[in-house]
């Protein structure tokens, strides 16, 4: 004889506070699906509802990607590149890929704020 599992059943109120905490800053779907005994990729999906994933938009978290290539070419650079992008405090990247121009890569997994990531790209052209 099989035990048979019980289903879930999620309000939507519950479904609206996991999304919330899933798109915040410093986690991930997977750790908040393992929080709540959920799974992960039925987080995804409600974070593609507008139903609720609408708390997400009231922070100002960025939905989807952007990417930006910056490409700088020796003669045409100076010694010290001065780099001055004014980004909101509440802007973060969930992965960040940095090509350098001798084929090394810095990859950064994760949530990391943009800003940090700007002062690392300075750094890097010192």
């Amino acid at each position: 004889m099989s035990k048979r599992r019980k289903r879930r059943s999620w309000s939507d109120e519950e479904k609206r506070e996991i999304c919330q905490l899933a798109g915040g800053p410093g986690t991930s779907v997977a750790q908040e699906a393992r929080r709540y005994s959920a799974n992960a990729n039925m987080i995804h999906n409600w974070l593609k509802d507008p139903r609720f994933a609408s708390a997400l938009a009231n922070q100002g978290n960025v939905e989807g990607g952007s990417f930006v290539e910056l490409e700088l070419a020796g003669a045409d650079c100076p010694a010290t590149p001065d780099i001055a992008v004014v980004l909101p405090a509440s802007v973060y990247a969930s992965r960040v890929d940095i090509t350098l121009s001798d084929g090394r890569r810095v990859l950064i997994e994760g949530s990391t704020a943009l800003a940090a990531v700007m002062g690392l790209v300075q750094g890097l052209m010192e």
